[in-house]
């Protein structure tokens, strides 16, 4: 089963898209859990980082559909941006959000079914990893992806996830071995931060949204070595 939310200020459109959903399901075999909302602000608001794919208007009422997958690449780096829209000149901000195809309205089905086919390819041949965090009353499997950065806090480890915080016991030398392989990066003692949320940094702070983290002293040189290179991946 495949997530996907349609963010649509039309009414009309957006039950033509639903209808063109339905259709791709009975031809190929496959199941949609459909979510719809009218403003950009309404899916970005609590957005849950476990969609599979979002069909979004650009120009909608309240936060325009540009916007929204700005705000929204900051908290899910995996899922597939595919724009429908009358304006076509917005291309270059899209591939910087990594949106997958524009859709021009009027949508013809068989565009449709043609960019579904990229998405849900992509989406089969993801290799997303996932962790098993011991926490209070059991366990939590947690991706790699929705992770901003580890902390060690009160001897214990903190992950900062998109979705909130978790707390476990475990040695913060095991999880820099596990996730410096996934584009982390040992910015301080006792702090791994994800460089796909890395919004700017300022002499020896690094920003990742509302939250600043401090890099260790001679760090520099070597994060914004990993940083090109992530970036350049």
């Amino acid at each position: 089963m495949y997530r996907i939310a349609i963010i649509e200020d039309d009414s009309k459109c957006r039950a033509e898209i639903r209808d063109y959903l339905r259709r791709y399901e009975r031809e190929n075999e496959c199941t949609f859990e459909i979510r719809e909302f009218s403003d950009g602000d309404a899916v970005v608001e609590n957005y849950s980082a476990d969609y599979d794919i979002l069909l979004m208007d650009i120009e909608l009422p309240l936060l325009n559909g540009m916007s929204a997958a700005e705000e929204i690449r900051r908290m899910d780096m995996d899922v597939e941006i595919i724009f429908v829209t009358n304006s076509p000149q917005y291309a270059i901000r899209g591939y910087r959000v990594g949106a997958l195809d524009y859709l021009l309205k009027p949508v013809k089905y068989e565009d449709a079914a043609q960019t579904l086919d990229r998405a849900i390819s992509r989406r089969k041949a993801g290799t997303e990893r996932f962790l098993v965090l011991n926490v209070k009353g059991g366990r939590q499997r947690i991706r790699v992806h929705s992770i901003r950065y580890v902390e060690v806090r009160d001897h214990n480890l903190t992950y900062h996830t998109t979705e909130g915080e978790i707390t476990t016991r475990g040695t913060f030398r095991e999880t820099e071995e596990e996730l410096m392989q996934e584009g982390f990066f040992h910015c301080n003692k006792g702090i791994l931060v994800n460089l796909a949320f890395v919004d700017g940094i300022e002499g020896q702070e690094i920003r990742l949204g509302s939250d600043v983290l401090r890099l260790g002293n001679n760090r520099k040189r070597a994060f914004m070595d990993a940083l090109n290179r992530y970036m350049s991946m």
